[in-house]
């Protein structure tokens, strides 16, 4: 059965050196950078971008906005399959882990967990599974328990020993905001996460999450273009320092740029009733190469790997233990 001793965890360095394993996901932020000719100008970039965001946002005694510099750890969870009496191990998930470099101090500061999330199982509930129970209905909509397996498998991860041992805090997660959703300015504002957003219907990207057992707020920080969706467990803006929070925009809004630039890379900031939309024309690119298409075309692909070396093969087990299962 699935226990604490199930899970462990594996850190690689993302520099201008990194290169993807073979069980990292390819649709993954920082993999897909990685990957092609440009890689290595890809990988300078937008760890350059990610430098000078931070230091703009902790832009007290940082005159020249070069104090700080952070580094990036790919954090991988693997699950051994031991608890249904097979040999090897599973990819389960894959945050990013930041470690921020104060160069004027000379010292390294524990950044956040989180920031990015990749998950097969996603890729199979988002890409496989949703699609083929939709294909005859005249009305989208999505199966009974959609998501409780996943959410209770990224539960026990956080619960477990190998995360405890190594993370002091639970992670906070920064995706886009959703395309099918209006967002509405509120007057509440953080001095480092900048101006709330509200919307009125979580997405079903935001009902994902809740069964992971995470919140959802919405913010746009300072010199923005649009809201980001912070997801965490406890109180976001008590449980976690300025540098933590600045160190999750700039990596997060600089990966947005790259990949939803129409949005994230807009010439104009967003409006107090905002709805994202990826047919914006008024936008400026970063020039690092990225395949939108071939990204959505990877998310299939990895989603019918993990129905065909997980999911089936398992289907039994994993339903019982979700359906059994207490955080």
């Amino acid at each position: 059965m699935i226990q604490d001793t199930t899970f462990s965890i594996h850190r690689l360095r993302f520099d201008e050196n990194y290169h993807p394993s073979d069980k990292t996901r390819l649709t993954t932020n920082f993999a897909n950078l990685a990957r092609g000719e440009s890689r290595q100008e890809n990988l300078r970039s937008v760890l350059r971008m990610i430098d000078n965001r931070f230091n703009d946002l902790a832009h007290w005694d940082n005159t020249k906005r070069d104090r700080y510099t952070l580094e990036l750890e790919i954090v991988s969870v693997e699950m051994d399959l031991a608890f249904s009496g097979q040999s090897g191990s599973f990819p389960l998930i894959e945050i990013l882990y930041t470690t921020i470099v104060d160069k004027n101090a000379n010292k390294r500061i524990s950044g956040l967990a989180g920031n990015s999330f990749s998950s097969y199982v996603r890729d199979y509930d988002f890409s496989v599974l949703l699609p083929a129970y939709n294909k005859k209905k005249a009305k989208f909509s999505v199966p009974h328990n959609y998501g409780n397996l996943h959410g209770n498998l990224f539960k026990s991860v956080m619960n477990s020993t190998a995360y405890k041992q190594n993370f002091k805090k639970l992670p906070v997660i920064c995706l886009s905001v959703s395309t099918n959703r209006t967002y509405h300015r509120t007057e509440n504002q953080h001095p480092v996460l900048g101006v709330e957003y509200e919307q009125r219907e979580f997405s079903l990207t935001d009902q994902y999450f809740k069964k992971m057992g995470m919140q959802v707020r919405y913010f746009m920080p300072r010199n923005s273009a649009a809201p980001l969706a912070f997801y965490f467990f406890g109180d976001l803006l008590s449980d976690y320092s300025t540098l933590e929070l600045i160190s999750t925009i700039s990596v997060m809004e600089s990966f947005q740029k790259v990949y939803r630039p129409e949005i994230y890379n807009a010439n104009s900031a967003a409006a107090d009733c905002c709805q994202p939309s990826l047919k914006h024309q008024d936008y400026s690119n970063t020039r690092i190469v990225y395949d939108r298409e071939e990204r959505t075309q990877l998310a299939i692909s990895q989603g019918h790997y993990t129905d065909e070396h997980f999911i089936k093969p398992y289907h039994d087990i994993l339903e019982k233990w979700s359906a059994d299962y207490t955080a």
